[in-house]
């Protein structure tokens, strides 16, 4: 009796050490006083514990709402994802969702510019331009895009010029699939132009109600370059090699800078005013980077902040750039990166011009506002959007 009665005693003082207890390892001589002080310690342990640990969770839990409510709220930023951003430039899940769509086609397709045949397919399309091999591809990859975003409800290209429905509903998206693919061979940079319209028409509208607008270059890099309107600047995302797109810059201001890129200089034959122009970025030791392909030469203005693109008419050189597909997108980008346009020989923002019909031609300008305004006085004279009194009447002195 006295062996169990010890034995009971040291496994109670072995419980007591174990809780935390002070002084409670001494031999106790009833049965009832060990059970006693081992279960009170042990369960005021336990309970402790337990009070403690939720004390903690609610607190972290808290913190971790938090920091996902503060993600959300902090504005995009350099190295975000592109889901990322999305989350903070729109509100609008279908757009966002139309804007992934579009991400992952420019991505197939700028693995499929470096392998497809640019061999011609002895086609034309409706406009009589001849297309290639590389341009139908190009053409099938964003027309299934959009298919299975299920956020458009037509969509429109250069290689398919009237609006396909293509099933779903919400947005319009007119596109060139694969600007300068006749270049291509060269191994020049070439790009992909999309303009996203809401609604359910792509004509009797104009690029000023464009929801966002992009274009993928295909070069020694791979980027997106994305505007949604709304949200400001214009954002570079570069393709990694796991895949993803990684938000790399922000433009939201062109400044003025001697680089060129004049299109068509054919029409300088014919044409004093361009011819004079050109004279004047001759004269002034501006640096020429013109490559023929519209999205490099217009993107390095992106890029660079600074520079002006022409591409201007003439009676014997007619107008090739289309509005709804080319034109009025690059506009979008280029004035919400702090540029101008100027379009159809009216003196205003190629935004602003009235789009009538999918083939709609235009010559235009792309440029810092200096460099606009310089392009307007050559070509036509004048440039009252851009003078000092109308600057001073939109930016008066508080």
């Amino acid at each position: 009796m006295a062996t169990a009665l010890a034995s009971r005693t040291a496994q109670a003082g072995l419980v007591a050490r174990a809780s935390g207890a002070k002084g409670v390892a001494r031999p106790v001589t009833g049965r009832a006083p060990v059970k006693v002080v081992a279960c009170a310690r042990s369960s005021s342990f336990a309970a402790g514990n337990g009070a403690f640990t939720a004390a903690a969770v609610r607190p972290a839990r808290g913190l971790r709402a938090a920091a996902r409510r503060g993600a959300v709220a902090t504005r995009a930023k350099l190295g975000d994802s592109l889901a990322e951003f999305l989350v903070e430039a729109t509100p609008d899940t279908k757009l966002r969702q139309l804007l992934m769509s579009m991400s992952e086609a420019l991505r197939t397709i700028a693995f499929k510019v470096r392998t497809a045949s640019c061999a011609g397919t002895a086609c034309v399309n409706s406009f009589g331009d001849e297309q290639l091999a590389v341009d139908m591809l190009a053409d099938k990859l964003l027309f299934e895009a959009l298919r299975f975003s299920h956020v458009c409800k037509y969509a429109c290209s250069e290689e398919v010029p009237e609006p396909v429905d293509v099933g779903g509903e919400g947005f319009c998206v007119a596109f060139d699939p694969l600007d300068g693919s006749s270049i291509v061979d060269t191994n020049f940079a070439v790009g992909t132009i999309f303009g996203v319209w809401p609604g359910e028409k792509l004509k009797d509208i104009t690029g000023r109600q464009q929801a966002a607008a992009g274009m993928g270059i295909y070069g020694p890099r791979t980027i997106f370059c994305l505007a949604v309107a709304g949200y400001p600047g214009c954002h570079e995302f570069l393709l990694m090699d796991d895949g993803k797109w990684v938000h790399v810059k922000e433009t939201t201001e062109i400044g003025e800078g001697k680089l060129f890129a004049p299109g068509n200089l054919r029409a300088t034959f014919d044409n004093p005013a361009y011819e004079r122009l050109i004279s004047h970025y001759l004269g002034e030791k501006y640096t020429l980077r013109y490559t023929g392909g519209m999205v490099p030469d217009v993107f390095q203005i992106i890029v660079k902040e600074k520079g002006v693109f022409t591409n201007v008419t003439s009676p014997s050189t007619k107008a090739k750039l289309r509005i709804l597909f080319e034109v009025a997108p690059l506009a979008l980008m280029v004035e919400q990166a702090g540029g101008a346009s100027s379009c159809d020989g009216l003196c205003v923002s190629a935004l602003d011009v009235p789009i009538l019909g999918y083939d709609q031609r235009t010559e235009i300008c792309f440029g810092s506002v200096g460099e606009v305004k310089r392009f307007e006085e050559y070509l036509y004279g004048n440039s009252p959007r851009f003078s000092v009194a109308n600057e001073l009447e939109a930016n008066p002195r508080q």
